[in-house]
This record gives structure tokens, C-alpha cells and sequence, in this order.
């Protein structure tokens, strides 16, 4: 069944166009707080009409040359627009119905005029799909660009090598990413990607930062978040720095000589950054004096480098008061994880997201550098994070990318190799169904994240493309990783099965990086605003 994409697009962009309308109008007089749950699903509805717009544009780019390519394309817009007018979900429980934004006769509108699609049997569509996938075919990954696909490959045969041989006794054991395997992360320049050349880095777009990231993340995600740290100090230093700061820091975390860690979050205050509490003054002799505590703060023991951000205005309010500071550290050991006068932490135990470790830190009197305020300036911390938080997104995206993909090969391994009733499970339909729709979704996210990297590359304002970009594919790689644990059965649950730990991945990433409620608020803010 071949569909008319460009029409299909017509018809969504048409609805979420009267989705946009109908919240202005509900919102004259009030706060989008008020409306939070149709904001958010205007955000739900706009990310799903920007994957198929992601969608189609990569089928196109493809040529019709890979047989997968068509099936999963028409499995993308026959879901995505039986969500749209059926019942989007938001989350395990929640579900934007075209009621919940005045949409009723729109969405009957829509469901007509999609009629052939929609109502059509899928079934062997999906069928097709699962088939092809257990023959060893994928649908098309390459970028047009030898480059771009050279770097892919040298990524994947890294992962495969040092990566997924490992990463599961690494996990059970709480360890941390090794240093040989850090050290040759390095080697190959997954800590400098996006730092400019003339710093030691690689120079290169945030393209190829997703594909860097999603490789790694597929083999572990802890491996393909280790750079997201140099990714956040890089950009910090590299638009904020003053000349000095990105002379001495850039060629340092470029080559992995120096480990960062980002130290924004605190207890009790989540996503309200204004309200943070840690204070950074001066001190007689010119230095900073850091009080106060910090939590969540990802491999802060072995890095050599906080961007902590501190409220060094303490009468101004709000964001106005806080600022960027460049907090050399020593690197702690097993024995000795925080050797820094002044700074103590506690490790804090998590479920997945383990190679680097999680950590509650507190401030009591440390000192910091005269010269550690970034760019110079009191009171622009807040701005200069904003300004890292799209490549952050973005990036968080490409690690979901990843993590979906491992999830749905782990569960297409163990369907054709788990024997039932005398054949592997791979061929009973709600098995293949999974694995069908797991990789529409991954497809779906994969393509709509690698559209964003490029609005990020063309220089452009995309908060709201990194925003739709990390929600859909946190909500992919959580729906994967559930759906391969089903196809395991009880093996799934047991530690020794990879896909748990992958499941226990996959969680977080709906979390970190502003949680899918964050993104679903900017994203509604940006268009409400007319900034797409």
C-alpha cells in the first residue's frame, strides 16, 4: 500500500495548525499553567507532525532503494495519525484526546480525510517488517555523506569491540568506566567533537555529536554520556570564555586530559534554577569561597572540572543573581573520592545510568581561582547554561537513539533464538508486532533527533527542536526497552539478561536534562510565540 506522504503532511501540519489556535484562544486572560495539560499536548501533537515531517523526508532521501524504508514509513503515518486523532499518549497513564483542546470535530475531520490509511489492515505490513528485521536486513541509515558515515562506522566497530562486550559486568558491579576504555574514547575524539579545531578539537557539527553519542550509548549509556559533560564545559567555555579560559580548559577536555562534571542541580529545587541557594563570594585575596550542596551530580568523583553554577549576587533575585564558575578539582579515587578541602559527597545508588556514579555534594568553604568566573561577568550564569542546554538535549536524544536501538536488538536476538510451541517467538504476531513497531518508533525518533542536530548546525534558535527531539526519543526508548523485557518473559526481569539493565537506562532519560514535562512546556511556550 503505497501512501502520499507530502498530502498526509498536509493534512497533520492543517491539524496541528487549528491545535495551535484553539490553546491561544483558551489561554487569552489566563496562564499557560492553567492550561498545562492542553499545552502540553499542543507540544505532544506539534513533536508528532515534525517526526513524520522527519519521517517522510528521510524515505525521500532513501529513494525508495531499501525495501524496509516504505514499510516503516507507512507504519510511522498510520500510528502517528491514529494517535492524533484517537488518543496521543503523553505518558504510561495519560492520553491527550482531541476533546482535551476543543478538537473533536477536527480530529473526525482528519480520521475521514486519512479514511484509506487509517482503516486499513496493517497487519502484514508489520509482519513484512519483523520478517525482514529477522533476515538480518535494517531499514537505511546512511546520511548521504561519506564522512558522516565513515565516522558512524568507526563508532559502532569501537562499541562493539569495547563497549557491549563489557558494559553488563560493569553495570552489575557498579563500576566505573575504566580508564584504558576512557583513555581510548579519547584517542578516537569523542571528548572534543564539537570544540573548535584551533582548541584541539574536532571542529565538527552536532550531527555528528549525535552519532558519536548514539553508537556509544548503544552499547551502554554511560559510555555514550561520559562526553555530555565535555559537550556542556565545551560549549560553556567556547561562547562564554574569556580568551584565557578557552586557552587553558578547551585543549584540556578536548583530549580527556581533564574530565568535567556539571554542577547545577540542587536539593528541593529540580527545574526552578532561580531558586538555587549555593553561594560563590570573594574573598580577601582575590579567590572565591563556594557554601552550600549540590545533588545529582554525575561523575563528580574522577573529574578534574566543575561548571558549578552559584549565586555570587546574593541581592539580586532570581536568575539574576546566579553565575558560572570554573571550579578545578583533584581527581578522587575508590579511596579517597573527594580529597578537595572544603568539598565532601555521598554517592547516591540508582537503578541504571551507572559507569560514572551519582552524587550528593556539599560546599564548605572550597576555593576557587580568582580567574574562575566564566567570561568574567557576575550574573550571566543562567544565560550562559540556556545557551548549552540544546546541544545537551539534543545530545540526550541521540543517547535514547541508542538505548532504543539496543533494546529493540536484544529483543529481535532473543525471539529468534527463544523456542515455543516449536518455533521462535519471532513468529507469533504480538511478538513481531513489537518488534515492527519498536523499530517505526526508533526510526521515528532517530530521524526527528538528527533534524534538530541540523537546526542546531544552520546556526538557528532550536529549543523547541531539541525539546521534541528529547521527548520523543525518551519516550521510545522507554517503550522498547519494556516491550523487549515482555518478549524475554521472566527472563527479562533476571540481572543477568542484559535488556534489564537496559530498562533501567532507559528510565532516566525521560528524567535528565529537564524531564518530559520541561519539554513539553518550552516546547508549547516556543510555538505559542510563534518561533515555529
Amino acid at each position: 500500500m503505497a501512501i502520499d506522504t507530502a498530502h498526509l503532511l498536509g493534512l497533520a501540519r492543517g491539524y496541528e495548525a487549528l491545535a495551535r489556535a484553539a490553546l491561544a484562544k483558551r489561554l487569552e486572560g489566563r496562564r499557560i499553567d492553567e492550561e498545562q495539560r492542553a499545552a502540553h499536548g499542543l507540544a505532544w501533537i506539534a513533536t508528532s507532525v515534525a517526526a513524520l515531517e522527519a519521517l517522510a523526508a528521510w524515505e525521500k532521501a532513501g529513494a525508495g532503494l531499501n525495501p524496509l524504508d516504505a514499510l516503516v514509513t507507512r507504519l510511522g503515518f498510520a500510528e502517528t495519525l491514529a494517535q492524533l486523532v484517537g488518543g496521543l499518549p503523553m505518558g504510561q497513564n495519560e492520553l491527550l484526546r482531541p476533546a482535551d483542546l476543543g478538537l473533536a470535530d477536527a480530529a473526525r475531520d482528519l480520521a475521514d480525510a486519512c479514511g484509506d490509511l487509517l482503516n486499513a489492515d496493517h497487519a502484514s505490513a508489520r509482519a513484512e517488517l519483523a520478517q525482514l528485521l529477522a533476515q538480518g536486513l535494517w531499514p537505511s541509515e546512511t546520511l548521504g555523506d561519506a564522512d558522516l558515515d565513515a565516522i558512524r562506522d568507526q563508532f559502532r566497530r569501537f562499541t562493539e569491540a569495547e563497549i557491549l562486550p563489557n558494559a553488563h559486568k560493569w553495570h552489575l558491579a557498579n563500576d566505573l568506566i575504566p580508564d584504558a576504555t576512557v583513555a581510548a574514547m579519547a584517542q578516537l575524539g569523542t571528548f572534543g567533537v564539537c570544540i573548535p579545531e584551533e582548541f584541539g578539537g574536532l571542529g565538527l557539527s552536532k550531527l555528528v555529536m549525535c552519532l558519536v553519542t548514539e553508537e556509544l550509548s548503544r552499547g551502554w549509556i554511560g559510555a555514550g554520556s561520559l562526553g555530555t559533560r565535555s559537550e556542556i564545559a565545551g560549549e560553556l567555555i567556547t561562547h562564554g570564555g574569556t580568551a584565557e579560559q578557552k586557552a587553558h580548559w578547551l585543549p584540556r577536555i578536548a583530549s580527556g586530559e581533564v574530565l568535567p562534571t556539571a554542577v547545577f542541580t540542587e536539593p528541593d529545587v529540580g527545574s526552578d534554577l532561580g531558586s538555587l541557594q549555593t553561594r560563590a563570594r570573594r574573598t580577601e585575596t582575590g579567590e572565591w569561597r563556594i557554601d552550600g550542596a549540590k545533588t545529582w551530580i554525575t561523575h563528580a568523583s574522577r573529574s578534574d572540572l566543575m561548571t558549578l553554577l552559584a549565586r555570587t549576587l546574593p541581592d539580586a533575585r532570581g536568575y539574576a543573581g546566579l553565575s558560572m564558575l570554573l571550579v578545578p578539582k583533584p581527581r578522587g579515587t575508590e579511596a579517597d573520592p573527594f580529597p578537595a578541602e572544603g568539598m565532601a559527597g555521598s554517592e547516591i545508588e540508582v537503578l541504571g545510568y551507572r559507569g560514572m556514579r551519582e552524587y550528593a555534594l556539599s560546599f564548605d568553604g572550597m576555593t576557587a581561582p580568582a580567574d574562575a568566573l566564566l567570561g568574567g561577568e557576575e550574573g550571566q550564569g543562567f544565560k550562559q547554561l540556556m545557551r548549552t542546554f540544546e546541544g545537551a538535549r539534543i545530545q540526550t536524544a541521540a543517547r535514547a537513539v541508542g538505548v532504543a536501538r539496543r533494546a529493540l536488538e536484544l529483543g529481535l536476538d532473543y525471539a529468534l533464538g527463544r523456542k515455543q510451541f516449536g518455533k521462535a517467538i519471532a513468529a507469533f504476531p504480538r511478538v513481531a508486532d513489537k518488534l515492527a513497531m519498536s523499530l517505526v518508533d526508533l526510526i521515528l525518533s532517530r530521524e526527528l533527533t538528527y533534524a534538530a542536530a541540523r537546526a542546531k548546525d544552520s546556526g538557528k534558535r532550536c529549543d523547541i527542536e531539541a525539546g521534541m527531539a528529547k521527548l520523543l526519543a525518551a519516550r521510545a526508548a522507554w517503550s522498547n526497552a519494556d516491550a523487549s523485557l515482555q518478549i524475554h518473559g521472566g527472563n527479562g526481569y533476571a540481572l543477568e539478561y542484559e535488556i534489564s539493565r537496559v530498562l533501567c537506562d532507559a528510565r532516566i532519560l525521560n528524567i535528565f536534562e529537564g524531564a518530559a514535562e520541561i519539554q513539553a512546556q518550552v516546547i508549547a511556550r516556543g510555538l505559542l510565540e510563534g518561533r515555529n
